[in-house]
């Protein structure tokens, strides 16, 4: 590939806006990934690349939320550490076992992320008694979906969301900023691993992170000023469009295979 000028300025517009909506809903990959696809690297660097920005933009809300006192990383220490250990073990799967499965179910776990916030009745302001211990939802949350995102990746945020509003009884504001941590843990751990193969294209996720951090500390502002009001919405939108593309392209795969 060739890195133009013209080429990094609009992957920094794309990471940007990237970030701004993975702050608060997750699923800015849609709109990264194929970027750095169309501009002409492997799929691997691409994946690669895409978790160098997302580190940035996901450590910038992270930030944000942390020095607004929303969330605790002594009180999440262990889930912090499940979710290190489960995208490092993803990360390394990954490259073992065929992840076509994965990409057959995933659609339909949006889709059902996507009617539980559409059907489900809105989250109150005050946080109630977790259906799991705090080392049981460190395991199974932080540990399975760490595993999932280092292995596969594409909803990680809306599912991390889920299963804070649902299983930790956490309103939408706070899952949102506990999904961002989460989310920043298993992209390091994940990112590792890229780097010790040689994979990112250092010149332009360094331009695209720069990007993405300034959208993700906008987006995470309109979390703490807009709340549910934004966030609600834009979950279910995110999960639905990652649906319909990952659907499309798998139809597309069947279609070339069936013309080949």
């Amino acid at each position: 590939m060739e890195v133009t000028i013209e080429l990094l300025l609009a992957l920094f517009v794309v990471a940007s806006a990237a970030g701004f909506i993975d702050a608060m809903a997750g699923g800015g990959g849609l709109l990264t990934l194929p970027a750095l696809l169309a501009s002409g690297m492997s799929p691997t660097q691409a994946l690669a690349t895409n978790k160098l920005q997302s580190s940035f933009g996901s450590f910038s809300a992270t930030w944000y939320f942390v020095t607004k006192g929303i969330v605790s990383l002594k009180e999440m220490r262990l889930a912090i550490i499940c979710t290190f250990v489960g995208s490092a073990v993803g990360a390394e799967a990954v490259q073992h076992v065929d992840a076509g499965l994965l990409t057959s179910l995933i659609p339909l776990l949006l889709i059902a992320i996507s009617l539980y916030f559409l059907l489900a009745p809105a989250t109150k302001s005050e946080q109630k008694e977790s259906s799991l211990s705090e080392a049981a939802f460190a395991f199974f949350v932080g540990g399975g979906v760490g595993f999932y995102d280092g292995f596969f990746g594409p909803g990680t945020g809306s599912i991390f969301t889920v299963c804070f509003v649902a299983i930790g009884h956490f309103s939408l504001i706070d899952a949102t900023a506990r999904t961002k941590v989460l989310n920043f843990t298993s992209n390091i751990s994940a990112l590792l691993f890229f780097i010790f193969a040689g994979l990112p294209v250092w010149e332009v996720g360094l331009v695209m992170a720069v990007g993405g951090f300034i959208g993700a500390r906008m987006g995470a502002k309109v979390v703490v000023t807009k709340g549910q009001r934004w966030i609600r919405p834009l979950v279910i939108t995110m999960s639905m469009a990652m649906a319909i593309k990952l659907l499309w392209d798998q139809n597309q795969a069947l279609i070339m295979s069936w013309l080949s």
